[in-house]
C-alpha cells in the first residue's frame, strides 16, 4: 500500500508539473501579497480612526476640565467653599480619565506608526515582486518560443516525433518487402523454390523455347515473302535459297512456250 500511495503520488506531482504554468503561479503569488497589503491598510486606518477617536474623547474632557475649574473659581469668589470643593473634585476625577486616554493614545499612535511603516515595507516588496515577476515571465515566454521554434526545426517536438516515427515505419516495412520479394526471385531462379503456378521454367526449357520462337518467326517470314513473289506457301516452306531460285523457273519456262 505504501508503494502504491508513492507511485500515486509521484503521477499526481508529475501530472502537476505538467500543468503548472510559473506564470500563473507568480500572479497568483503577487495577487495574495496585494491582499496582504490590503489589510496591512486596514489595520492601519483603524488603528488612525481609534486614535482619532480617543483625540476627540480628550477634547471633550479636556475642555470639561476647564469649565469646572472655572466653576470653582466663580464659587470661591461667591464665598460658597462646599461648591468649590465639587468642582475641583470633578476635576481631579476627570483628569484621572485624561491620563489615561492620553496612555491609550500614546500606544495607539506607537501601533499606528508600526503598521503604517510595515505597510509601506510590504509596499516595496510587493512593488519589487512585481517587477521580478514581469522580469520572470518575459523570460519564460521568450524560452517557451524559442524551445518551440527549436523543436520545429530540430523536429524533436512530440508531432514531429510521431511523424518521424511513422515514416521510419513505413521505411522499414518497404525495404523488408523489397529484400523478400527479391529472395523470393532468386529461389525461383535456382529451383530452390517451386513455381506452384507452373509459370516458371528451368534455364534449358528457357532456351529451347527461345530457339523454338525463333525457327517459327524465320518460317512465317518466308512464307510471307513467297506470297508476295507470287509463288505458293508449300514451297515458302521448302525454304532456303532453293527455294528463290524454284520460283524463278516457272516465270522462265511460260516465257519459252509462248515464243
Amino acid at each position: 500500500m505504501k508503494r502504491m500511495g508513492m507511485i500515486f503520488r509521484a503521477k499526481a506531482n508529475k501530472a502537476l508539473d505538467r500543468a503548472e504554468d510559473p506564470r500563473e503561479t507568480l500572479d497568483y503569488s503577487y495577487q495574495k501579497q496585494l491582499e496582504l497589503l490590503q489589510k496591512v491598510r486596514r489595520g492601519v486606518a483603524d488603528v488612525a480612526t481609534s486614535r482619532k477617536r480617543l483625540e476627540l474623547q480628550l477634547n471633550q474632557l479636556q475642555q470639561q476640565s476647564a469649565k469646572l475649574e472655572d466653576q470653582g473659581r466663580k464659587a470661591l469668589a461667591l464665598g460658597r467653599e462646599d461648591l468649590a470643593r465639587e468642582a475641583l473634585s470633578r476635576k481631579a476625577a476627570l483628569q484621572q480619565q485624561v491620563t489615561d486616554l492620553e496612555t491609550q493614545h500614546a500606544t495607539l499612535q506607537g501601533e499606528e506608526e508600526k503598521l503604517t511603516l510595515a505597510a509601506q515595507r510590504l509596499q516595496a516588496k510587493v512593488d519589487a515582486f512585481r517587477t521580478k515577476k514581469e522580469t520572470i515571465k518575459a523570460t519564460y515566454t521568450a524560452a517557451q518560443a524559442q524551445t518551440r521554434i527549436g523543436e520545429a526545426f530540430s523536429g524533436i517536438s512530440e508531432e514531429m516525433g510521431d511523424v518521424g516515427l511513422a515514416i521510419q515505419r513505413a521505411e522499414d516495412k518497404t525495404a523488408q518487402m523489397q529484400a523478400r520479394a527479391g529472395a523470393i526471385d532468386e529461389l525461383l531462379a535456382s529451383g530452390a523454390l517451386d513455381d506452384q503456378s507452373g509459370m516458371h521454367k528451368d534455364d534449358i526449357q528457357a532456351e529451347l523455347d527461345r530457339l523454338s520462337g525463333g525457327t517459327d518467326v524465320e518460317l512465317e517470314l518466308q512464307r510471307m515473302k513467297a506470297e508476295l513473289a507470287g509463288g505458293s506457301p508449300q514451297q515458302a516452306l521448302e525454304g532456303g535459297t532453293g527455294q528463290g531460285q524454284s520460283q524463278q523457273q516457272p516465270q522462265d519456262t511460260p516465257r519459252f512456250d509462248k515464243q
